[in-house]
Parts: C-alpha cells; structure tokens; sequence
C-alpha cells in the first residue's frame, strides 16, 4: 500500500474512531453504521482523485460533493433528482430535517432517539469532520493539524454525554489520532530513502538500527516512534488516573468533607461556589435518572441536605452524629395523622459520573434499599457515604410521602417547640437592619406565619422585581443579603438564603434545602435530572405539617400548590376566558399542537401536525451554498479561537526546551526563559516594559502581580541569572530556570478570577507579538523590493539611454 493509501485509512479510522464517543447520545445507535459508510466513500473518492490529479482543491471540492450526493440518496432520496442529486425539494428537506433535529435535540434527554433530523446531524456532522482530517492529514500531508477537528468531535460528544465511560472514548480517539501521526511519520521517513541504512562499516558488519534484516530498509527508528506513542498515550492516560482528582463540592464530585472516615459525623460544606459552577456548566448532562408512581412529579425534587447553621457570612450544614438507615425512617418530625399523604415509591440510577456522599431522595423518605455503605442522619433525614461510598453508579430505590397539607392546616398551625424555635430562627447580630425591616413590610398585615411565608415566596418569585441570573456573584458577609434585596437580580442561592435569613426574623423556623428539581421526561417513561437542574429551596416548619418545601425563585421549579390561591368553589374559574378571545375570528379546525400540553409534546404522543389539517412547510430551506457557508463558518468558530492558544503553548515549549551544554546556547536559554516570564505576565495584565532593567522588571512583576513566597523568589532568580548572562564574565548556567517560569506563571493566575484564567489561556496578550512581527516582516519586505524596483528602473533607464548617446 502506498504512503497516500495508508493515510486515507489511518484518517478514515481515526474519524470513526472520535465518532464512537457520540454513542451515548442517541439509542439505538445504528447510525455509525450510515456514517461509517459514507466516510468510507468520501475517503475513496479522495483516493480515486489523488490518484489522477494533484491538485488539492480539486480533491476536496470533489469529497465535499460526493458526501453531499451520498447524504442526498440516504436521507432525502424521494425529493431528489433521479433518486440522488440534490436539487430545490431535497435541499428544502434537508432543512426541514435539520430543523426537527434541533427540536428534537432540545426536547429529548440523552439518550435521544434516533430520529431522521438527529441522524443527519450526526453522520452529516461525522462527514464534515471526516472531510476536514482527510483534507488536513492525507491531501495536505499534515496530519498534526487533523487533531483539532478530532478533538472538536471527541469534546461535543463528551460534553453531552456527561462522561459516561470518558476513558473509553478518549483511549479509542487518542488511539487513532496517534495511528494517523504514526503513518504519517512512517511515509516521511520512507521518502527519505536510505539515510539511516548507509553503507556497513569495515568487517561487514551492518550498524545498529541502520537497517531490518533482510534489506528491508530502515525500520529502528519507526520502531522507536511508535514505542514513544505508546507510551506518551500511556503516561496521559495512568498519570491523571493516579493523580488525587478535584471534586466539584456538594453537587458535582465527592466534596470536601463528607461522610468518609468511618462516617462518624457530617461536616460542614459550603454549597454555594459549587451550585453555581453546577448552574454554569457550558454543557448540560445527566447525573439521575428514574421512574416513579407518583402522579404529578412537578413537585418531586431530589434532596440532597439540608443547611441550617447561619452565622451571618454563610448557610452551613451544622456536623451532626450519624447512624445505621433503619429498615424503615422514623415519622417526620411535626407531621400530625391529619395531614393527608401519599405514598410513592422511586427507583433512581446515579450516573457513573456523579459521585456524590449524598444520597438524592425525595422528601420525606420513610423507606430507602441502596446498596452500598450509608449512614443516616435523623435530623435532616439525609443518607451520608460512609468511607468513600458515593451515589456514582449507584441504583437504589426510595419509599417517599406525599404530603399535601391544606392551607387552613398550614394557616392554624400551632407555635413550634421553644427548642426548635430557638435552633432555627437563631440570628447573627450582624444581620443588617433593613433584612428584618423589608421582611416586616412585605408581610405587612399578614394575619399568620403561613401567610407571611406566602407573602415572601410571591415577593420574590413574582411581585417584587427580581431577575434569576446565574452570573451574579453567590457573596458572602452579612450585607451579602442586603446587597442582593437592592440589585434584586441573583440565582436560587440568593433566593432560598434570603428568604429563609427574612423568616428567620420574623419568628419562622428556617432552614435551606440544597438537590435537584425533578428533572425531563424521556421518551421511555423515565425523568432525567441534569447537572443543570441543580437547586436550593427554603424549607419553613410548621407544626403539624413538619419542614414545608417554598419555592421563592423565580422561573425554576414549581410553586407548591398548596401555596396557590384557591379557587372558589361555586363558581368557575373565569380567567381562561379572556384567552379564548384573542382572535376574533374562530379557526377553522382544531389544531392538535395548540392543545397538546408540553409535556405529551416532548414525548411526541401529540400526533402528526399534517392530519390536524395543519399545511406543510412550504418554504424550501436554504441552499447549498448556505448550507456550506455555515459549515465553514462553524469550523472556522471552532478553530480560529484556538489559533492564540496554539500559537502562545508552541511558543512556551520552545523556549523552556532542553537547555545546551555551551556557552552561547546557555545564554540564549535564559533569556528565552526571561522572555516567557515577561510574556506570562503580559497575559495576566502587566504590559511589558522593555526600559528597565531585569531587576527592576522583577520588582515590577512581584509587585503588579501580587505575587508572594516561591512565585516571587522564582521571579528574581530568572532576573539573577539574565544579570549573570548579561554582565558576568563567564556565566554559569543556572538549573530549574523552566521550573520557576512554571511557578510564575501559577502565581499571577491564583488571585485570578475564572475569567481572567481563562482570558489568559484563550486569548493571551502577547500574542500581539505575531501581529509585530509580520508588521516588521512587511515592512522589511515593502523596503526589499522598493530598493530593488528602484535598482530594476535604474538599470533599464541606463539601458534605454545608451544607445542614443552611442548613435551622437
């Protein structure tokens, strides 16, 4: 097989290769059959025309038309043209397709299935990256660049599937990106022919490694590349696995604390940094999943915990001893036999992602079967890992009550214990003023304490001006409640903490419940929770009812229906009818998708819009060539953004590279190593300042960066060794120089926010650099050829001229 040949097929494995890690995005996933086929034929049709012509453009052009015909045939073959060529009424289709795919995606929870718009997605999108590897590693014969499409591919997948079997994907893309640098090394290395095998040396005898047995040619160092591969894609893959990993706190990961170590007592943890991050997530993923028999599942949130230790800087969880789950959980505490309740059983599966020492159950449990080590905690009605035990992979199932006080029983609720009164309404004397002043005005002629909780949950969810933004700093300190009733903007945090300080004041047992909504229904029945769903409610106590779940935050979960206003009953409810007359005018037939609830809608049990009498689309879709224009407009949004951080990571590498033994190249390391150290704090926001000397620019960076301890040290000890380059007579070479830039670098980006880190890595400042130095290559180009056009018309004008002098 010739060297083209073994690329085409390296990139064609490679591709399908990333492409397994979109398997658990949809079921069944006969799709990567489709897809694997039309690569093949995109990848052949390369082939055919590398063999006939050289021109790059020409193949590429010819691929990306070949995969659009194959597309046309197997996705929109009734509306092409003979079956195959893609004309108005299959690019029309096309975008019909790709725009139910969309819905779909956005409707469906992972794993979706595998509908005509989603299909195309995939393999269309399988196709795109396939093109762009072959066009890169095979047409190009540059199959470094070939690994950014691949790891685009391999990163969106993981990132939607919430990184069920991660390693797996990885191992399997990282596997064949390093077969296509392998075959790709091994056809440079054949196209140097017999550098390696020269001839033997006296006595016969071959040198090592020249050549294979035989006269085969040169193999020892192919050998060599393969076997630092294997053990570069080894070390990446033990290294992270041996290292102790960082867990996302109380939501995402294990946490701080917990119930390890023998699960004696539960510690204290902070939720709020890592609720939010949770929130933030560029991309959703399922961390739960399960089935229930409850009716109604609007109001079926997940509880993790509950904190209610508030010391005026934060809600904490107050450490409380742990015990063996009982066979079946004691009676709430302050649920009376009056209260009606129902019971619902729920069986959950934890994603093998989500490691968590809580248990999420619906509240009350009074029944839980999980395997596994847990230990119960009573007063929060909680189950707590006990010695590394997390929820990742766990499957257990939960015996819940349904508890659906009326409002009179919540309204003549009686006076709480005087010990629970004292634990839960406890203030810190540092509360601001205005948290109980504002609490007193908008409950204001309230005639109970339900009706005061009421009063607050509507003030903040719907009458009182607040915006839900998950961007807004979660705060600390005692003005922290204060500063978030003046911007009123903030997230649940915000809410379900000031609600509960606000009742608090107003004699109200209080405390903060931190888990999940309940999550989307599927197609097959279950509710899928997501890392996005994660949420902190108020939990308020009434006697009688027990701990009552509000829900202050505006546009999340659902408003608890027994804090809804009742409508009489003899009378109907009137305010569908002002709805009903929107149009003057009554349709002409009913339409089945205005009468669908979402819900059913989601699962698709709302029937086909056509048979509703609802008309076709008639628009056609856009054209190829906007289809292909938005396909390179998506590359290139993938790409160019990563074009500074390439370029700034090469540069690094460069310059901290294996130091020279000489004294020349001993000079040229240290002040390559000082280079990057002036360019790491550029990127942190101290420009550079090429008039002072090392020294004082050390002093200068320590000081702008606030750097303290070995960061600070390492700074001047790179500034000490530029000085002995510079002014000493023989300077000796210094160790540790690529060390120190390491720790400089790790201190100017500690007091960072997220955003700054991540300005620093995406877009670093000195890469401003490369915009000088093809300024001052253009300019020393323009001078070039204007000295030289000068030179040219100089020569001409004395050639045109000599003849007139020779004929006076």
């Amino acid at each position: 097989m010739s060297g083209r040949g073994r690329l085409a097929l390296c990139a064609f494995a490679a591709t399908l290769l990333a492409a397994g890690a979109l398997l658990p995005l949809v079921d069944p996933a006969t799709w990567i059959i489709q897809a694997a086929l039309l690569l093949a034929v995109q990848s052949g049709a390369g082939a055919l025309v590398r063999r006939w012509s050289s021109a790059r453009a020409l193949t590429v052009s010819v691929q990306a038309l070949v995969s659009l015909v194959a597309l046309t045939a197997v996705f929109v073959r009734d509306q092409a043209l003979a079956g195959f060529l893609p004309g108005p009424e299959a690019v029309g289709r096309f975008g019909a397709l790709l725009t139910a795919g969309a819905d779909d995606v956005g409707q469906y929870a992972i794993p979706a299935p595998a509908t005509d718009g989603i299909r195309l997605m995939l393999v269309g999108g399988v196709l795109v990256i396939g093109l762009a590897v072959d066009a890169l590693a095979v047409t190009f014969r540059s199959a470094a660049p070939a690994g950014l499409p691949l790891l685009a591919l391999y990163s969106v997948a993981a990132g939607l599937s919430g990184g069920g079997a991660s390693w797996l994907w990885f191992l399997l893309a990282a596997a064949g990106y390093l077969v296509l640098l392998l075959a790709e090394g091994r056809d440079r290395l054949s196209q140097w022919g017999r550098v390696f095998g020269a001839a033997p040396p006296r006595g016969g005898r071959a040198a090592a490694g020249s050549a294979a047995p035989g006269g085969r040619g040169p193999v020892a160092p192919v050998r060599t590349g393969r076997r630092i591969g294997v053990v570069a894609l080894g070390v990446a893959l033990a290294v992270p696995a041996a290292l102790p990993s960082l867990g996302g706190g109380l939501l995402d990961g294990t946490g701080p604390g917990g119930g390890g170590g023998g699960g004696g007592m539960i510690n204290a943890v902070n939720p709020l940094v890592s609720l939010q991050d949770s929130l933030n997530q560029p991309e959703d993923r399922e961390v739960l999943r399960y089935r229930t028999n409850a009716k109604d599942t609007s109001g079926l949130y997940l509880r993790l915990t509950s904190l209610d230790d508030f010391d005026g800087e934060m809600w904490k969880l107050t450490q409380r001893p742990l015990g063996d789950v009982p066979e079946r959980l004691p009676r709430p505490a302050g649920l009376s036999g009056e209260v009606p309740t129902t019971e619902i059983t729920t069986s959950i599966s934890a994603s093998d992602a989500y490691a968590q020492v809580w248990l999420p159950m619906p509240y009350p449990a009074s029944r839980v079967a999980a395997d596994g080590r847990w230990r119960y905690e009573s007063v929060g009605r909680t189950l707590v890992g006990d010695k590394d035990q997390t929820t990742k992979g766990v499957q257990y199932s939960v015996t819940s009550l349904a508890v659906k006080p009326t409002q009179q029983q919540l309204a003549g609720a009686p006076r709480a214990p005087e010990q629970l009164l004292r634990e839960y309404t406890r203030l810190p004397a540092s509360l601001p003023a205005d948290v109980r002043s504002t609490a007193l005005q908008v409950t204001k002629d309230a005639p109970n304490d339900y009706e005061r909780a009421v009063r607050l949950q509507d003030w903040f969810a719907v009458e009182g001006g607040f915006r839900y933004d998950t961007e807004v700093s979660s705060g600390t300190g005692p003005g922290a409640i204060s500063r978030f009733l003046k911007d009123k903007e903030g997230f649940c945090v915000h809410f379900s903490f000031s609600m509960a300080a606000m009742a608090r004041t107003l004699g109200i047992p209080a405390r903060v419940a931190v888990g999940f909504t309940p999550g989307a229904p599927r197609s097959d029945g279950d509710m899928s929770v997501g890392i996005r769903d994660a949420h902190a409610w108020p939990e308020l106590y009434f006697e009688g009812v027990g701990w009552t779940r509000f829900e202050p935050t505006p546009s999340r979960g659902s408003v608890p229906e027994y804090t809804r206003p009742e409508t009489p009953a003899n009378r109907p409810s009137a305010p569908a009818q002002p709805e009903q007359s929107a149009s003057a005018a009554p349709s002409a037939a009913p339409s089945a998708q205005d009468s669908c609830p979402p819900q059913a809608r989601r699962l698709g049990e709302c029937g086909d819009p056509e048979q509703s009498g609802a008309a076709a689309p008639s628009d056609p879709g856009p054209p190829v060539g906007t289809i292909l224009l938005v396909a390179a407009g998506v590359a290139a949004a993938v790409l160019i953004p990563l074009l500074p951080l390439l370029w700034r990571t090469r540069v690094r590498a460069r310059r901290l590279g294996a130091a020279g033994r000489g004294a020349e190249e001993v000079a040229a390391r240290t002040l390559a190593v000082w280079a990057e150290v002036i360019d790491t704090a550029w990127d942190h926001g101290i420009p550079p300042d090429d008039s002072q000397t090392p020294r004082r620019t050390a002093e200068r960076i320590v000081t702008l960066g606030g750097l303290e301890g070995e960061p600070a040290e390492a700074v001047h000890r790179v500034a000490g060794a530029v000085e002995q380059v510079l002014y000493a007579p023989q300077p000796r070479p210094v160790a540790g120089l690529a060390d120190d830039a390491a720790l400089v670098r790790a201190g100017l980006a500690a007091p960072l926010g997220r955003a700054g880190r991540l300005r620093a890595l995406l877009v670093p400042r000195s890469t401003v650099r490369v915009v000088w130095a093809f300024s001052s290559g253009w300019a020393a180009f323009t001078a070039r050829w204007a000295d030289r056009r000068g030179r040219l018309l100089a020569r001409w004008s004395s050639a045109l001229r000599r003849p007139s002098r020779q004929r006076g």
